[in-house]
């Protein structure tokens, strides 16, 4: 049985940091991509950000970029994303995926069940 379990969320000022880990179980790790993806209240979930395999790779959605880092230890099964100068409008519950690379939600299998991010004005 495939799990990941994120961590790492909580309530932050604006211009802060966070870092949040996923951590995985069940299958090989270092076999699929991952990605990272959130969704505020009344709003779709969004694409953030997403890692191949070996980690070598890795693509931002526009909003994000240059301020959050998406990376991964295949030696530990754990996926992180260093969140850093957060924004009012990063608020959101962030999921971790696993099962594609790409910014296409429908392409991941399995998901984690959410950290609440929150950032204050």
């Amino acid at each position: 049985q495939v799990q990941l379990v994120e961590t790492g969320g909580g309530l932050v000022q604006a211009g802060g940091s966070l870092r949040l880990s996923c951590a995985a179980s069940g299958r090989t790790f270092s076999n699929y991509g991952m990605g990272w993806f959130r969704q505020a209240p009344g709003k779709e979930r969004e694409f953030v950000a997403t890692i191949k395999r070996s980690g070598l790779m890795t693509s931002y959605a526009d909003s994000v970029k240059g301020r959050f880092t998406i990376s991964r230890d295949n030696a530990k099964n754990t996926l992180y994303l260093q969140m850093n100068n957060l924004k009012p409008e990063d608020t959101a519950v962030y999921y971790c995926a696993t099962g594609s690379y790409g910014s296409v939600w429908s392409t991941y299998d399995y998901w984690g069940q959410g950290t609440q991010v929150t950032v204050s004005s």
